[in-house]
């Protein structure tokens, strides 16, 4: 598994908006990507200019096969219905190498 890590900066009156939106037009593009697992929103409620953004894939291989007009269109799509009053201040990849053990 591979994670994408982004953290984004955002006002804070704009941040729910901000999160509408990302769930509406890039959550549901992702969702219908070969080797997309699944996506959480982080905040941390002493940093409301803040939005973490964890997305799960399978591998690192699926996720960079996305065509990059594809993930152009969905940022001028994104751009035009949330305006450009944000920004992307960490884009990071991490591998899962160890998963959480469960009881028995």
């Amino acid at each position: 598994m591979v994670i994408e890590y982004l953290k984004i900066r955002v006002s804070p009156e704009l941040r729910e908006t901000f999160i509408l939106k990302d769930a509406e037009i890039w959550t549901s593009m992702l969702a219908r990507c070969p080797g997309f697992i699944s996506k959480e929103v982080w905040i941390e409620p002493e940093t409301p200019t803040e939005v973490i953004l964890i997305i799960r894939w399978t591998s690192r291989e699926q996720w960079k096969a996305i065509p990059q007009e594809q993930l152009e269109g969905t940022q001028q799509q994104f751009e035009q219905e949330f305006g450009k009053d944000y920004q992307m201040i960490q884009a990071s990849e991490y591998q899962v190498r160890k998963f959480p053990q469960t009881p028995s």
